[in-house]
């Protein structure tokens, strides 16, 4: 029982994701939109960005796993990277909708390079390793509902 995890940490767990699925589902359903209706890229040229860091995540999601596995430090495995990765994320989030005037090319790199440094940014800071995963999952979960079906519920209502 000493090792059960208090509801305050439950909590605290699922409102700091919260937090980054705002960001990361912002990005999830509105980048391709961003990318070529604002920021002028080509549909192809995105979908090709997209699929690019799908397969990078495949490979730089174990070693990230690895990573926390031998993270030892009085704070725990998975904490040190909560802290340490919070501000780059977010600095990489405003930086993904950021439009600098490049030529075409310029504004792919600058599409790939932030994309993808937020794809990994993400998953290091937030990889969910801890044996009580069920139960803060759980938490997150219902904060992840609240996010997504809070606009429908206020259109049923209303």
């Amino acid at each position: 029982m000493g090792n059960q995890v208090s509801w305050k940490e439950r909590i605290s767990y699922g409102l700091g994701d919260t937090a980054s699925n705002l960001v990361f589902q912002m990005i999830t359903m509105y980048l391709m939109f961003f990318y070529t209706d604002v920021y002028g890229l080509n549909v192809a040229a995105v979908g090709t960005l997209f699929l690019v860091a799908r397969i990078i995540d495949a490979f730089d999601s174990p070693i990230i796993g690895v990573l926390i596995d031998h993270t030892n430090t009085k704070w725990g495995k998975s904490r040190p990277y909560f802290l340490w990765l919070a501000v780059p994320f977010a600095v990489v989030a405003v930086l993904t909708f950021m439009t600098p005037d490049f030529g075409d090319t310029g504004k792919l790199v600058y599409a790939y390079v932030t994309y993808i440094t937020e794809r990994i940014s993400v998953y290091a800071g937030f990889t969910r390793i801890a044996t009580e995963l069920v139960r803060l999952t759980s938490c997150v979960n219902l904060g992840q509902m609240v996010i997504v079906c809070q606009p429908k519920m206020l259109d049923a209502l209303s």
